[in-house]
């Protein structure tokens, strides 16, 4: 579990970019060198990178990199600055709950509709339902994060970064 908890979105990331890559680099190939091109192969980068972003959502939002402006946080008081990015952290749950939770009908309106991509032929929801993990897996990083950071508020320590 320590394991999985540590690398799961790098067990994603890793094979999803290499794939993409290598992908991208046959279609290059076979595009510029053999005047023939795959039919499949931009369309499996494309999903490719789709999946890719978002484990990447879950991963910035576990290493506590997300965008953030370090400008409003430092207008506040030393001693307010803990509760700011607790609250900051919490909006950002909200809004990976809120990702997810409107991913659910999207992946079921999909899924109900028996849409295939048009040159791999699967099932769309597979695609479809990209977001509805990378934000699921972003709300418990959030969590996680919230309670790391309330923990070293307790202890009056400075948050050390994932």
């Amino acid at each position: 579990m320590k394991f999985l908890n540590e690398h799961l979105e790098a067990c994603f990331i890793v094979p999803l970019m290499f794939l993409m890559s290598i992908i991208i680099f046959v279609q290059v190939v076979m595009r510029y060198v053999f005047h023939s091109s795959l039919t499949w192969s931009e369309e499996m980068a494309r999903y490719l990178f789709v999946w890719l972003v978002y484990f990447s959502v879950a991963y910035t939002a576990k290493r506590e990199a997300h965008i953030r402006i370090d400008a409003a946080i430092n207008i506040y008081p030393k001693k307010a600055r803990p509760y700011v990015e607790i609250l900051s952290e919490v909006i950002v749950l909200a809004f990976a709950i809120f990702i997810a939770a409107t991913s659910v009908t999207v992946f079921q309106k999909i899924t109900a509709s028996g849409q295939i991509s048009p040159a791999l032929h699967v099932p769309m929801q597979f695609v479809y339902a990209a977001p509805l993990v990378g934000f699921f897996l972003t709300a418990i990083r959030q969590i996680q994060c919230i309670i790391r950071r309330i923990k070293a508020l307790h202890n009056h320590e400075e948050v050390q970064e994932a």
